[in-house]
């Protein structure tokens, strides 16, 4: 009987073996259609990614429900292997323990512990999908869910109850260390199960539990819940610094053969691995500002339907070798609608969420550039804006010749006046040209004098950085940008560059490098706290009252930078700084991202409208941002609102000239003759 038990124990396991081996041989061939895409530099910090964001559940951890039951079961299912190995082994090989490490001591006592948590958190995910019902979860697959978590408890029902009724039979030696499994062996014995009667249970309990465990090991390869083996490596190979979306990747215009993506397969491994990671958890769409004010982006479904995509073109035409024509099926249009793609302001939200670090934002962009390039379709608004960045250097329209006027009277050098000065301050389209943001520029470059900063501009050799359109999908167009910027700021040999505009900041720190165009890059707000560290600059003048600040996502989420922008704030005499119910990590978009300030908002809710009720709702009497499309945004969705009397809203720089020892701003003064 021993032997018979052992073939069939053997037998089930190979079956399940060879058929997950095929799935997976399949999964990684069809990984091997994407493009190559080097993810393996830097392993120590890889290593720390995958402990920190995997092992600490750092981001899972946001939703304190979710990540509690998450744990219980992740860390279950680690400790867990221990008794599936002993399952095995015992069924294989009579007479294998574990005890020599421990198997009939602390592991057992473990193994009893983290089968009633897994349990607890099949029952807490089960309240969550059938109770709490939360709204992400709408568009998942119910049925895939209820499987995975019926699985897994019979997994944890089968392990205890063949270690109660081993317990029942009398003489197991990990007894006194399992205090759930020998309560359970009491209820047993209630029932008459003691002793060699015991021993039915135990076969029943044994089989119950392997034959859960190799259903489950055939059962995750075909379905969303592939992330619980595909999780760990896409940690590991995700964007290290500056992160996806930060930098997008360039286009070898010389050598392309296509300009973005329109069809799955032109996505590298990386991407194509993102697309099987997805837990379809939601959390993305509920940080997206453009799914949250009705627009028909929703970050997951690009994910989940891109996947979809992937496999019925692998469906209809089985792989190929990397670099062979394939037939695939049609993504922009059928699988992911033009909608969707125009709908995102790139602000990252959807990526920063994220548990397993999908990069949605690239895969976006990527489908842009297809569109632009490739099919000449964006919508109309954004066709002016990139007319106007070709021909003159701005999406404003405005003439080149109009570049410095914002400059006049202030006494402000080019760096062909100075060419040996410390920093170049790049001033942007927006704060050349919108006059709003000109007062921006003129209150900034008075603070810059009063704390006798040593700074210089191009002047009519600056020209717009790019930014607009390359998160258009003009990757063209930004090129052009980025090397006529790169080729007058190395010829003056510049160093270290200031940037009032995050884009603009963004850019020229994390993009310019690609192009030969490496600086120390600073943000304005990064810039003042420090002097009004250094004491260089004192604001006297108290501006009494709540203050809030709104995060600009391409200062916060892409680039981290948090605090100096509130410690501005902070050093004002008289301010006191209460932040709006979305902020930092999880702030939410003005609207204006991803080439969007140049985009006609036709569809839901307007963004920047609901960013100002949520600002609104903090009753603070003013507003400060540190980006002028912020600042644009803010400005306008006030004025729909009618809430002039209630908030007001400057650029930090403003705030903190209007504190300077009393004296009037420099965003006030008249303007005089021109800089040069």
């Amino acid at each position: 009987m021993t032997q018979v038990k052992s073939i069939a124990v053997l037998a089930v396991l190979l079956v399940a073996i060879v058929y997950f081996t095929i799935r997976a041989r399949q999964l990684y061939r069809i990984l091997r259609l994407g493009p190559n895409e080097n993810r393996l530099d830097h392993f120590p910090e890889r290593v720390r990614g995958v402990l920190s964001y995997v092992g600490l559940h750092t981001r899972m951890f946001r939703n304190l429900y979710s990540g509690l039951l998450h744990l219980f079961i992740f860390y279950g299912f680690v400790v867990l292997l221990t008794a599936i190995i002993q399952a095995f082994g015992e069924g294989i090989f009579p007479g294998f323990s574990l005890a020599a490490i421990g198997g009939t001591t602390w592991i057992a006592f473990l193994q009893d512990l983290f089968g009633v948590l897994v349990l607890v958190g099949v029952l807490m995910a089960l309240i969550n999908r059938l109770v709490i019902r939360p709204r992400q979860f709408q568009e998942s697959n119910e049925i895939d869910a209820l499987i995975i978590l019926g699985l897994i408890a019979t997994i944890m029902i089968g392990m205890l109850g063949q270690n109660a009724a081993r317990v029942a039979e009398g003489g197991e030696p990990s007894a006194a260390w399992r205090p759930v499994s020998s309560a359970l062996a009491r209820v047993f014995e209630g029932l008459g199960w003691q002793g060699t009667a015991a021993i039915p249970a135990h076969e029943v309990f044994y089989w119950m539990h392997i034959l859960a465990v190799l259903a489950f090991l055939v059962y995750i390869p075909s379905s969303k819940h592939l992330h619980i083996i595909v999780a760990i490596p896409n940690v590991f190979f995700r964007k290290l610094p500056p992160k996806a979306g930060a930098a997008l990747t360039p286009i070898d215009l010389e050598h392309a053969e296509h300009y973005g993506v329109s069809a799955v397969t032109q996505w590298s491994w990386k991407n194509l691995l993102d697309l099987y990671s997805c837990t379809e958890c939601g959390r993305c769409q509920e940080q997206c500002p453009a799914f949250l004010t009705g627009k028909p982006l929703n970050p997951k479904m690009i994910i989940v339907d891109a996947r979809e995509n992937l496999f019925k073109t692998v469906r209809d035409a089985p792989p190929e070798p990397r670099g062979a024509p394939q037939q695939t099926q049609k993504l922009i249009g059928e699988a992911i609608k033009e909608d969707e793609i125009w709908s995102c302001v790139a602000c990252g939200a959807c990526q920063q969420e994220c548990p397993v670090l999908i990069e949605h934002v690239p895969k976006i962009i990527d489908m842009r550039r297809s569109l632009v390039l490739e099919e000449s379709k964006f919508p109309k608004e954004a066709q002016g804006a990139l007319r106007s960045i070709e021909s003159q250097g701005n999406p404003y329209g405005m003439p080149r010749a109009q570049r410095s006027e914002w400059a006049q009277g202030l006494g402000v050098k080019t760096i062909d006046e100075k060419p040996d000065a410390e920093y170049l301050y790049f001033v942007g389209c927006a704060a050349s040209y919108d006059e709003a943001n000109r007062a921006v520029a003129r209150a900034f470059v008075g603070l810059l004098q009063k704390a006798g900063v040593d700074f210089a501009i191009l002047g009519p050799k600056e020209t717009c950085n790019g930014d607009p359109a390359r998160r258009i999908g003009n990757e063209y167009l930004y090129q052009t940008q980025a090397q006529q910027n790169i080729e007058a700021m190395n010829e003056a040999k510049i160093k270290k560059v200031i940037a009032t505009c995050p884009h603009c900041f963004n850019t020229i720190k994390n993009e310019f490098p690609q192009f030969g165009g490496t600086y120390q890059v600073v943000h304005h707000t990064q810039l003042l706290a420090g002097l009004i560290k250094e004491g260089r600059l004192k604001p006297s003048k108290a501006i009494e009252g709540k203050f809030t600040y709104h995060d600009s996502c391409y200062l916060g989420r892409w680039n981290d930078i948090y605090d100096p922008p509130r410690s501005v704030v902070e050093a004002i005499p008289g301010a006191e700084l209460v932040e709006i119910e979305r902020h930092h990590k999880r702030g939410f978009c003005c609207g204006a991202g991803g080439g969007r300030m140049w985009m006609e908002e036709k569809i839901g809710k307007r963004i920047n409208h609901e960013r100002v009720e949520q600002t609104l709702r903090t009753e603070a009497p003013r507003v400060a941002t540190a980006c002028p499309f912020c600042l644009t945004m803010f400005r306008d969705g006030i004025s729909a609102k009618g809430a002039e009397s209630q908030l007001q809203v400057q650029d930090l720089a403003q705030y903190l000239a209007d504190s300077m020892d009393g004296a009037e701003s420099p965003a006030k003064g008249e303007p005089a003759p021109s800089a040069g």
